[in-house]
């Protein structure tokens, strides 16, 4: 039986640790660059306001939206006429 040699385990180790390394970095590229965080973000805002199983509009958060929209907008409007 031969005794397994210490410098090529310890190189093959190291050659998996830059494998896993550079999976890593790979990782980290895709999820950091700017179109996959846009994806992500287009993604987010479209399951809030379609609903995901029928695809049909989310009439209930779509509505509140809107009012809070309506309602900034009426603020402001209010508060530039009582600042005349």
């Amino acid at each position: 039986m031969t005794k397994p040699d210490p410098q090529s385990s310890l190189e093959r180790e190291i050659e998996e640790t830059r494998e896993r390394l550079a999976g890593t970095i790979d990782q980290l590229l895709y999820r950091s660059s700017p179109k996959t965080i846009a994806r992500r973000e287009v993604a987010s805002v479209r399951a809030v306001y379609v609903d995901p199983a029928t695809g049909q509009p989310n009439m209930p958060n779509i509505l509140k939206t809107a009012g809070v929209v309506v309602g900034v907008v009426g603020l402001v409007v209010a508060l530039r006429r009582l600042s005349r």
